[in-house]
């Protein structure tokens, strides 16, 4: 029953219909009883660490970098970013406030005086802008340290994405979720043909993970990203990888931090909601 119900609201989106959504709560629950009944072994907390909990072996090859993760020193390049004074005598402490660990757990979060999506990384860089600094790139380098060193000082808090009864605040949840179920590009694939419907299979020698649990471990160390950069860090924010999907599936990325990306992420992280934040994390 549940996943004739997320079919039929896929379908739904699809077309573009607006007369009736399921409601966020509604979303979670049907999602929560498609992957207790297509992975009936795995624990709810497990889907935290992604496509290694459906794969001993793959699940044994990560728990063997995490003994010795890569991205150490980028961490601790974060922090340093953090304490750093700005130019005027401030520093992003001055923003997000002085206890650190209670940062990446209020975002992504609907900001009612602007009617927007707020996330982590883009308020990053509007803290930066307010301060006369300039602001960092947006999908690596040093916003995805200093995001990466946020992040981990929430490990273990649970993710809980608030979706508040406002109509604005409703139809940017509608709207990032519409991009997840919409179909795109030359390959015509949506986020949830692989990351629903598909979870689980192999594409390119490569487990396609659950959708639930995305969002807990970002920014994300990727060895495929590591691989490719002149100085081999890895790291980079969930609008990176939304980028890098997009390109996937042959279809034009959309601008990070922009409101189709930050829609996304706020219905996307949603999904997560009563996973724990184990972060930052590799992924291959």
């Amino acid at each position: 029953m549940k996943k004739i119900v997320i079919m039929a609201l896929t379908a739904c989106l699809a077309m573009g219909a607006s007369a009736v959504y399921a409601s966020q709560a509604d979303d979670i629950q049907a999602l929560r009883a498609y992957f207790k009944k297509k992975f009936p072994k795995v624990e709810f907390q497990d889907f935290a660490i992604g496509a290694y909990a459906l794969n001993a072996d793959k699940k044994i090859n990560w728990e063997g970098i995490r003994e010795f993760p890569p991205f150490e020193d980028q961490v601790a390049h974060g922090e340093e970013l953090w304490n750093k004074k700005f130019a005027n005598g401030n520093s992003f402490a001055t923003c997000f406030g002085d206890d650190v660990s209670q940062v990446r757990n209020r975002f992504p979060h609907w900001n009612a005086r602007d009617k927007k999506v707020e996330t982590l990384e883009g308020n990053i860089v509007q803290c930066q802008e307010a301060n006369g600094e300039k602001p960092f790139k947006l999908k690596k380098g040093d916003i995805a340290h200093l995001s990466a060193y946020i992040a981990s000082q929430a490990n273990g808090q649970t993710i809980n994405v608030v979706v508040p009864d406002d109509p604005d605040a409703q139809a940017a949840y509608e709207h990032g979720k519409h991009h997840f179920y919409a179909k795109r590009g030359q390959l015509n694939f949506s986020c949830a043909d692989c990351h629903v419907y598909n979870s689980g299979m192999n594409a390119r020698g490569n487990l396609l993970s659950p959708v639930m649990g995305h969002t807990t471990h970002f920014p994300v160390w990727r060895g495929s990203w590591a691989r490719k950069d002149k100085k081999g860090d890895g790291f980079g924010t969930l609008h990176r990888r939304y980028g890098g999907c997009n390109k996937q599936v042959r279809a034009k990325p959309f601008k990070a931090q922009g409101k189709e990306y930050s829609d996304l992420e706020f219905f996307h992280a949603s999904m997560s909601n009563g996973l724990k934040i184990e972060a930052p994390d590799y992924r291959e």
